[in-house]
């Protein structure tokens, strides 16, 4: 039999073809006459469409930086901190740990400082800056904040500012085992004066006279400290006369405390005096009889915390410019500007009121009153506080000059920090001779 392959495959070429096509067609959508009911059926709705899904919107959260966990409520906003100056924040913060501030100041400074809120842009989770932080509100008596915040700081042992805020605040409410189980896990700056006083005390307290002795000796060396010394000398000894209690700090606080001295006789810092009274900080009282009569038209709204209207205004600014006597003219001058930073924006008329005016410029630098006033016009609350207080911090416990003053009020107004404002006003007002 003659085989053909060249047939064969020609066969099995037309079954491949004819296998496609067939594939083809089955695969094809059927058309509409094919899908079409019968005419005596009954046509069903439409199906409605299947809904679109949900995108489900995922944003990350921002990390915990330096500001971020709450000392105590506050009442003021999440945003505090938009738009503010990390490298001002650092600057303020180093200046409250060190200085006396004004009642109405150190209200401000506990309350911004006190609030949970991300901090500035770029300032992180460093430990260095939230010790600054926790040492600042210390200074200005607001020790159970500080507590707080402390309470949850990572990296004590690896940051001695963080690290000093700890061991200060342990020995203010009295925790000395706290105290120096931070002075012993230090891993950095050990050798800095205050470690030396702590590690003596602490070394005393533990029954190792010797080894105080020598670490007494080595802080005494670095930098004497007359009060401390004498204190010491008379811990380390057990007997003798220390002399007068010293509350400057929680460490003169323990030592004093713990050699059983008369603690009602000194005179105590901010920090100590709030850690003595056991409660948490108060807001500036102002007596209204202490202010000159002719401010009180401002001052009884302001203490009754009524808004302050324009006829109001209009009264001081007139008695500025009828006032003949100095004192009388330049109180009523304070005054009318004080009424005009609270009284909302400024409109034609107030505006020339302000430039009738010729008070005295402040001592704050042109550049940070130009800042503070930027911080105003664009609502930048963390800012216009921390501005504020860099001023008050120069100025101390007396309070900013009256041309400061005026500025501060009117940016505290314009940023929504009412109330701080208004005690900075009371605190002016009633300070005017």
């Amino acid at each position: 039999m003659l085989r053909r392959p060249h047939l064969r495959a020609g066969l099995i070429a037309v079954f491949i073809v004819a296998a496609s096509a067939s594939s083809a067609l089955a695969q094809e959508p059927p058309t509409a006459a094919q899908t079409a009911p019968p005419a005596s059926s009954t046509s069903l709705p439409p199906a409605k469409p299947a809904p679109a899904e949900t995108g489900v919107e995922v944003s990350a959260l921002a990390a915990p930086d330096a500001f971020t966990t709450p000392g105590r409520p506050t009442g003021l906003p999440p945003t505090l901190w938009r738009g503010a100056s990390l490298k001002t924040a650092r600057t303020v913060l180093a200046l409250l740990q060190t200085k006396t501030l004004s009642p109405a100041a150190a209200a401000l400074a506990r309350r911004v400082l006190a609030t949970g809120a991300p901090g500035p842009q770029g300032a992180g989770a460093d430990p260095a800056l939230v010790g600054l932080r926790a040492s600042a509100l210390l200074a200005q008596g607001d020790v159970k904040a500080a507590a707080a915040i402390l309470s949850r700081a990572p990296g004590i042992d690896r940051s001695p500012e963080l690290a000093h805020a700890a061991a200060e605040t342990a020995l203010l409410t009295g925790d000395d085992a706290r105290a120096c189980a931070v002075a012993e896990g230090l891993t950095s700056g050990r050798d800095e004066v205050y470690w030396l006083r702590l590690r003596t005390y602490c070394q005393t307290l533990a029954g190792h006279a010797d080894q105080a002795q020598l670490t007494f000796d080595l802080a005494q060396t670095q930098a004497r400290d007359p009060i401390f010394g004498r204190l010491m000398t008379a811990k380390l000894a057990g007997a003798g006369n220390p002399g007068a209690a010293s509350l400057r700090n929680g460490l003169d606080y323990a030592l004093s405390h713990s050699l059983g001295l008369d603690l009602a006789a000194a005179k105590a810092s901010p920090e100590v005096a709030a850690a003595l009274s056991g409660a948490g900080p108060e807001e500036p009282l102002f007596d209204a009889a202490a202010a000159s009569p002719d401010v009180t038209l401002l001052v009884e709204p302001l203490m009754k915390g009524q808004s302050v209207h324009d006829v109001m205004v209009k009264a001081l600014v007139e008695a500025a410019a009828a006032g003949s006597e100095p004192k009388a003219r330049a109180r009523a001058q304070a005054a009318a500007l004080l009424g005009l930073s609270l009284s909302g924006p400024l409109d034609l008329e107030a505006r020339g009121d302000f430039a009738a005016i010729s008070l005295p410029e402040g001592r704050a630098p042109v550049g940070r009153d130009l800042a503070l006033d930027a911080a105003a016009d664009q609502k930048l609350m963390g800012e216009a506080a921390l501005l504020a207080l860099w001023t008050s911090a120069e100025a101390g416990p007396a309070g900013v000059a009256m041309g400061d003053r005026v500025r501060i009020v009117r940016a505290l107004h314009a940023v929504g920090l009412e109330v701080d404002a208004r005690a900075f006003a009371l605190e002016g007002l009633i300070a005017l001779k």
